[in-house]
């Protein structure tokens, strides 16, 4: 078998016509949804970038693997100590590993490893191509790369390549020359005057008034980037700059879906596009990041066109990202390890079922240090550190009626919490049973002082919110951090 994973940075489900979408932003993916399977309920285990695609990888979620993180202790894999053999267990038993025992060539197109000093990312491909910009590349700086790659191996039996955009992800730059597909096309009708005013007032690094992480100030470079939500024009800045990139990407992902036409492979070559994770798009007032254990940051798209499966169809079950890895292990014959936390669904496939978990739990601890319990049509949010938004400890909100998460149901539906919470507690507890470590990288993250992206930060932070009219948040989050207040004098 052939396979093409095709892996966008940053591309949240709602944003893709196959999923309902009002812009014309992805008329290729489409294209290849309506010939394969859409996955409607699939969550990153972990957010964002490193944890998530080393939870893919090894199969693993963050608290069995050690990385929730993008720098300390947690953003790296647990050590294995005197256990290690001449190969580590990661090395053994990754995802790549497994497709090189079933004889494999194995290929990734990223600049991922580089950026996040992920190296361990890297192991099992036979053909590594760095692009070398550290995720600021467009798709027309990494699709050549995949194409010459297809030229050279394309027409060999079994192999996986990997490929990886990034054009959705902030700073948001789409070359100039592409345009504005979507200058009259109306905005999401969501994000509205009221909402845009009411978080004008609150706060948190990629706020309203501070879109790019704890700044005002724009970057000439990238004008497709607002760095305030002033108005509506800026809502709508965002709003463009974000669907052009998925836009773009999309047009490249055309390009490479040809290159398999032209050598004449693309009816038996299977095709999955998905990403690390989505994105909040003004969502809990995050304006284009990605710092929430919440349902825009961790869902993400899954469409998978597997020749001789069923197609045409949603797929509505609970699935997490891993258990994609478990699922194409199974169906080139391989065995899943038994360290691994994914699970296969590749049964339900076969069989055009809809068939998943019952709950997930999602995790974050790059910015926000929080854990989400996915369940039934609510997602409980448990917040430990709120990455100076001000999240209270605990959120539910009902996802299928309220996708934005504007009602915070939490204070009204105790017996809700209840659940959630209990659902959490076993989650774990039977995490830590089967934990070889004995160590929640979770409590490593809070004892370091949050996500790495909120480290140093909140001195500076305070004095510009009381300086832009908002010393309540500066003294709400001044009693809240006080313990971290003392540890910067």
């Amino acid at each position: 078998m052939r396979i093409l994973y095709i892996d966008i940075d940053s591309l949240r489900p709602d944003h893709l016509g196959c999923y309902g979408y009002h812009r014309h932003t992805s008329p290729n993916i489409d294209r290849i949804a309506r010939q394969g399977v859409i996955f409607d309920n699939v969550y990153t285990s972990d957010a964002p970038c490193l944890p998530s695609r080393t939870a893919l990888w090894s199969g693993r979620f963050g608290i069995h693997n050690g990385i929730i993180n993008h720098g300390g202790a947690a953003a790296e894999l647990f050590s294995e100590g005197s256990r290690r053999g001449f190969a580590s267990d990661y090395a053994r038993t990754n995802w790549m590993r497994l497709f090189r025992q079933a004889g494999y060539r194995t290929a990734t197109v990223s600049p991922f490893g580089e950026r996040h000093s992920a190296w361990h990312w890297y192991a099992n491909f036979n053909d590594i191509t760095n692009t070398g910009a550290n995720g600021l590349e467009c798709a027309d700086e990494i699709i050549p790369h995949a194409t010459r790659w297809l030229m050279r191996y394309g027409q060999h039996e079994n192999w996986f390549l990997h490929v990886n955009l990034w054009d959705p992800h902030t700073p948001y730059r789409t070359p100039e020359n592409f345009g504005n597909p979507f200058v009259d096309t109306p905005l999401p009708a969501w994000l509205n005057e009221m909402i845009r005013a009411e978080h004008w007032q609150m706060a948190g690094p990629h706020s309203a008034q501070e879109v790019n992480g704890f700044s005002p100030e724009p970057d000439p470079q990238y004008p497709r980037q607002p760095a305030r939500m002033a108005g509506m024009d800026d809502v709508r800045a965002m709003f463009d700059g974000y669907d052009c990139g998925v836009r773009y990407a999309d047009e490249w992902i055309g390009r490479l879906l040809n290159t398999l036409a032209d050598r004449q492979i693309l009816d038996d070559t299977a095709v999955i596009i998905s990403a690390d994770h989505g994105e909040n798009l003004g969502e809990l007032n995050v304006y284009g990041d990605h710092q929430t254990a919440d349902h825009c940051t961790c869902r993400v798209p899954l469409i998978m066109r597997w020749p001789g499966l069923p197609s045409g169809r949603k797929d509505h079950a609970l699935h997490y990202l891993v258990d994609i890895a478990a699922t194409i292990t199974e169906l080139i014959q391989q065995q899943t390890p038994c360290n691994w936390d994914a699970r296969s669904f590749a049964e339900a496939l076969r069989q055009g079922l809809s068939q998943g978990r019952e709950s997930l739990i999602i995790s974050q601890g790059a910015w926000a240090c929080q854990r989400g319990v996915r369940f039934q049509d609510h997602l409980y949010i448990r917040t430990y550190h709120d990455a100076f938004h001000g999240y209270p400890d605990a959120m539910l909100f009902d996802v299928k009626t309220d996708p934005h998460e504007q009602h915070d149901l939490a204070p009204n539906h105790p017996e809700l919490v209840a659940s959630a919470a209990e659902i959490l507690k076993f989650w774990h507890a039977e995490m830590m049973r089967t934990s070889v470590t004995g160590i929640d990288p979770m409590w490593t993250v809070l004892a370091e002082g949050g996500g790495l992206h909120v480290h140093g930060e909140l001195p500076a932070y305070l004095a510009r919110l009381e300086k832009t009219g908002r010393r309540n948040w500066a003294d709400s989050l001044r009693r809240t951090h006080r313990t971290r207040l003392q540890t910067c004098v």
